[in-house]
């Protein structure tokens, strides 16, 4: 993993949820039945989505565990 991947998925794990039902919570806490009801609608357009859409790997694939240490206040 290079340093830019590293850094994309450290914000993707930090950045909040701007909206809905979640909102203000941060995006790897996000329950994993939101993130595949994303997948199965269409990840939101942008940066957002795009980080939705790796955290949705993450859970899938089991690393939440792994990167709850890295979250940030």
């Amino acid at each position: 993993m290079t340093d830019s991947q590293q850094a994309q998925l450290l914000e993707a794990i930090n950045q909040t949820m701007p909206f809905g039902k979640y909102a203000g919570r941060k995006l790897l806490l996000l329950p994993e039945p939101y993130l595949v009801w994303f997948h199965n609608q269409g990840f939101p357009a942008g940066k957002l989505g795009e980080q939705l859409a790796l955290i949705h790997e993450v859970k899938v694939n089991g690393l939440e565990n792994m990167l709850k240490p890295l979250l940030k206040d």
